[in-house]
């Protein structure tokens, strides 16, 4: 059975027009190299608009992208750093579109006060191939020889010095 690495991705970064599509890229990228080409659509497009949404009402320009996959779910989560972004008002029609478009999703408030925007999607990690049971590869097998049998006593006198603990190591 082909097991799966889990695989984290974390992206600060100050949203302008221009950053969103940069963005984009580079998390297509990722998924690209995590063989998740199926998600990117929908991955791609929740955080462009959870983007412009920002750079659109938020004050505070800077935000986190982190992306984590565990092999069943990926887990993309956008956090701004402005206190006053108003969720429930301001990114109505976004979060809208991600709770249409996403297996589950949520926001949460961060430590600093500012808000977390997470949503995740299912999938299987790539395509799986059949494994082919390989042929055994012949080796030349060296055998070693049985230890040294040394009698109780030898070994006893052996160990009473120290020098002769190095002895009985040998």
């Amino acid at each position: 059975m082909k097991t799966t690495v889990p695989c984290y991705y974390h992206l600060d970064v100050e949203v302008s027009p221009e950053r969103v599509g940069q963005v984009s890229r580079i998390l297509a990228a990722h998924l690209r190299h995590w063989d998740l080409e199926n998600l990117m659509e929908s991955v791609c497009r929740g955080t462009e608009m959870l983007l412009h949404a920002i750079d659109e009402h938020a004050t505070d320009k800077n935000t986190s992208i982190e992306m984590w996959w565990n092999g069943q779910h990926l887990i993309t989560a956008v956090g701004d750093h402005d206190r006053a972004l108003r969720p429930d008002q301001e990114l109505r029609g976004c979060l809208e579109h991600i709770a249409a478009s996403s297996d589950g999703w949520g926001c949460c408030a961060a430590e600093t006060g500012s808000r977390v925007i997470w949503f995740s999607r299912r999938a299987r990690a790539g395509e799986r191939v059949p494994l082919v049971p390989a042929a055994p590869d012949p080796r030349v097998s060296e055998g070693l020889d049985l230890p040294r049998v040394i009698s109780v006593a030898q070994l006893t006198r052996l160990v009473r010095t120290p020098a002769g603990l190095l002895e009985a190591a040998r």
